[in-house]
């Protein structure tokens, strides 16, 4: 097996599913990017899940469970505003991990932010229904963004959470969200550019809020968030204040914290970059706090380790 369809031994423990209501925040700077990170994710998620496992492998019984005894489902809701849905499909598949499939069993979802939120005309999130073999049952697997306004924004996510129900076969399913880079639709709706977008006030607490809503309705919430020096320590800007506030409230909340930059001391061909794992300010159940060296290659195998090795 290459190192491209298995998970680097070093992170295998912070992938695994967290408890319930947590919050895990990711953040990149320009040039070290969270791509390789929420692959992972994606991979030891749904590879765990009951409905990826042959009919041999073993299952954990739960006998006090709200599935019967057996395991529960872990399903993914994936919202992108930098990827298109081709984009994880091709780069999931490398890990072993196939995205049509899943979207099929009723175990992921995707919500794309990035093709239409800025130029379709229709100012609506529509629904793409997934191939189905009965006309009854409900859309979705697929959605669109057309609108960059919270309301639209939070009834997508809603009814992508309520069709992942309906369509996870029965069993109520471990729901874990993923979106990939939120605070670009802070940037791109910060009151210096767009004070109408969000109309209820600061737009910053706005999408907290909405988060909150959300991570009441999913078992976890996984985000993907720029800390470039800049954006964070600057703050002269409107914008700049606005996702400083954002990053280090959520910062506070999270359960873990899962940083990425590049080396402090320039590049190196055989280092991409610095993984850091460290408790965020929710720890009533801590981490193990780490540093890690990281190299992507080529193929999308990822290397993990420790300095000096």
């Amino acid at each position: 097996m290459t190192s491209r369809t298995t998970i680097p031994p070093l992170l295998d423990p912070y992938l695994s599913l967290p408890d319930e209501t947590s919050l895990i925040v990711l953040t990149s700077v320009l040039g070290a990017s969270t791509n390789w990170l929420v692959l992972r994710f994606l991979h030891s998620l749904l590879k765990s899940s009951p409905s990826s496992l042959p009919p041999s492998s073993p299952r954990i019984i739960t006998p006090d469970g709200p599935n019967g005894g057996q395991q529960q489902k872990t399903s993914i809701i994936l919202l992108s505003f930098l990827r298109d849905f081709p984009f994880w499909r091709e780069t999931a598949s490398r890990l072993g991990v196939d995205l049509e499939a899943h979207t099929r069993r009723g175990s992921f979802t995707f919500i794309d932010g990035l093709s239409n939120l800025f130029s379709s005309p229709s100012g609506s999130s529509t629904p793409t229904p997934t191939p189905s073999s009965s006309s009854s049952s409900p859309p979705g697997g697929k959605y669109t963004l057309s609108t960059p306004t919270i309301t639209e924004l939070s009834k997508t996510l809603h009814k992508a959470v309520d069709d992942l129900r309906c369509r996870s076969g029965g069993a109520e399913p471990k729901i874990v969200l993923v979106i990939d880079q939120l605070d670009l639709l802070l940037a791109s709706t910060s009151t210096s550019t767009s004070s109408t977008s969000f109309p209820e006030g600061n737009t910053s607490q706005a999408l907290r809020d909405m988060l909150l809503d959300l991570r009441e309705k999913t078992h976890t919430t996984i985000l993907t968030l720029s800390a470039d020096d800049p954006l964070l320590n600057a703050q002269t800007t409107t914008l700049e204040k606005d996702h400083a506030a954002f990053v280090l409230s959520l910062a506070h909340e999270a359960r873990m914290l899962m940083s990425l930059r590049l080396l402090d001391t320039g590049t190196a061909k055989d280092v991409s970059g610095v993984l850091r794992i460290t408790n965020g300010g929710d720890d009533v159940v801590p981490v193990e706090e780490r540093e890690y060296l990281y190299h992507v290659g080529g193929d999308g195998g990822v290397r993990v380790f420790e300095r000096g090795q």
